[in-house]
């Protein structure tokens, strides 16, 4: 039998975190002591505390703590989690104390660089995404979804998958952020209902400006794109070379690559336009 806690004092900092998933968190690549991006993974941290209506730690204070809790010598990945302090009865938010900031430390996924280099072939769940307006782009720490959409990705030996909501339009993948290209013009899908805003997409945005349009999308269309992407603040940006058994920018010129990590695949050179000015751009960026 597993031992059960009874300590209160212990589980009271952080009760509302696991009773009812009352806090929010970001990912953050921590490459030998340098916090990437780390205004994106703020504002993110911020705009959630305004829209989850708790109270914002020292933003000054978080990253001095963090900087000094990562490695200067290791490749890692940096979780910061906010819970909602100890206090009200039930759901009610009122008398709770101050946020709980929370940080662990794991190695860094080292394929993800492979992956940036040679793309990724990817599936399609069948689990559907719900519409959550009040939570719409929010990382959150209820990600159940996310967990059965995990648990069918790896049935299946994906290394990533899409997600589309009830509508049948595309998300989302199951820990990543889509973008694609037809022609000249590039689109991502609109998560005013669902999904989340990662710190890589905003990045994306800013950096394509008016290039990029926001739309809800068919699975058909992603099909028929001429380049997809993946973002993520650990992935950066990884192009998709196929879908299901689809590949991707078919017309272009195709290179067969044999990689450690994933599929045998083939590589279309000439679809990765916007993908590598992408990863170029990512580089030179804190």
């Amino acid at each position: 039998m597993q031992p059960i806690i009874t300590d209160t004092r212990s589980l009271n900092a952080v009760s509302r975190g696991w009773q009812l998933g009352d806090g929010h968190f970001t990912t953050v690549h921590a490459k030998y002591g340098h916090l990437r991006h780390w205004a994106y993974h703020e504002a993110r941290l911020s705009a959630a505390c305004i829209r989850l209506q708790m109270p914002m730690p020292d933003w000054a204070t978080v990253k001095e703590q963090a900087q000094a809790f990562v490695s200067s010598a290791a490749d890692q990945v940096l979780r910061i989690t906010l819970v909602r302090g100890a206090g009200g009865r039930g759901y009610s938010m009122q008398g709770c104390a101050e946020p709980q900031v929370l940080l662990n430390t794991a190695p860094f996924p080292t394929q993800y660089y492979q992956w940036r280099e040679l793309g990724i072939e990817i599936g399609v769940c069948q689990g559907r995404l719900g519409n959550s307006p009040l939570l719409a782009g929010l990382k959150t720490l209820n990600r159940l979804e996310q967990v059965l959409l995990k648990a069918e990705l790896d049935g299946q030996d994906w290394p990533e998958a899409l997600v589309l909501n009830s509508q049948d339009h595309v998300v989302e993948a199951v820990t990543a952020n889509v973008f694609w290209r037809e022609g000249e013009a590039i689109y991502t899908p609109d998560l005013s209902q669902l999904g989340v805003w990662g710190t890589m997409r905003a990045w994306c945005a800013d950096y394509l400006g008016e290039r990029l349009t926001i739309t809800h999308t068919s699975l058909s269309r992603l099909l028929a794109a001429d380049e997809v992407w993946l973002t993520n603040a650990l992935l950066g940006v990884v192009p998709v070379t196929r879908i299901l058994e689809r590949q991707v920018g078919a017309k272009g010129k195709t290179t067969h690559v044999k990689t450690t990590n994933v599929k045998t695949t083939n590589l279309n050179v000439t679809a990765l336009t916007m993908t590598r000015e992408l990863q170029q751009a990512y580089e030179k960026t804190n």
